[in-house]
């Protein structure tokens, strides 16, 4: 059986992101796909510093291991695809978020090839510039983009009213049909030419 995890980067534990993330579970779950939600929790995530410890060492782990970057990237690499939710704060995704996603898939998270979804939640404005930034580290490592009937955006503010964005669990459902389809569609991944870097300073 695929299975899909989930990572809610809210803050809140059980708020409006955790709320559009269970919808599309749901209907994974309906159709026969396992689904982790995984919640980065309230402590710090600390940023990328690219002392590049991971590479040295080669084991597919951040050389820092004081919050929960090596949990999520032993869950990414286990599951069979990937979807990253969060709040928008200032048009922009959660800061501990994208600290986590950048780390994790620098550091050595096995997700190339692995179908991949974003979902923004906000209170009104901002959610396309945020879903944007949550899906640019996808394309880098080949992770066919799941996408729904609209952008994945749900729309609520106090604690619950994404339930009330009728749309917005719609699209949530569809997304997840999506991603069953491509998981039932189990086609080899592409083969991959060896990587050309170029610099543009010389």
């Amino acid at each position: 059986m695929s299975k899909v995890l989930l990572i809610n980067g809210s803050p809140r534990k059980d708020g409006n992101t955790f709320l559009a993330l269970s919808e599309a579970a749901k209907t994974l779950n309906e159709l026969g796909v396992e689904t982790e939600i995984a919640w980065i929790g309230m402590r710090p995530v600390r940023g990328c510093i690219a002392c590049g410890k991971c590479h040295e060492l080669r084991n597919d782990k951040c050389a820092f291991d004081d919050d929960i970057c090596n949990e999520m990237i032993a869950k990414m690499s286990a599951a069979d695809a990937l979807v990253v939710g969060s709040p928008v704060y200032y048009g922009q995704p959660a800061g501990q978020v994208l600290a986590l996603i950048q780390r994790a898939f620098y550091a050595g998270a096995q997700v190339d090839n692995k179908p991949a979804a974003a979902v923004a939640v906000c209170r009104r404005g901002g959610a396309t510039a945020a879903l944007q930034t949550l899906m640019m580290p996808f394309q880098l490592k080949n992770m066919p983009l799941v996408t729904s009937q609209y952008w994945n955006i749900v729309y609520g503010m106090n604690k619950g009213e994404a339930k009330l964005d009728v749309e917005g669990m719609q699209t949530m459902r569809h997304l997840a049909r999506n991603m069953a389809w491509l998981l039932k569609n189990n086609a080899p991944s592409p083969a991959k030419e060896e990587w050309q870097p170029m610099h543009f300073i010389r």
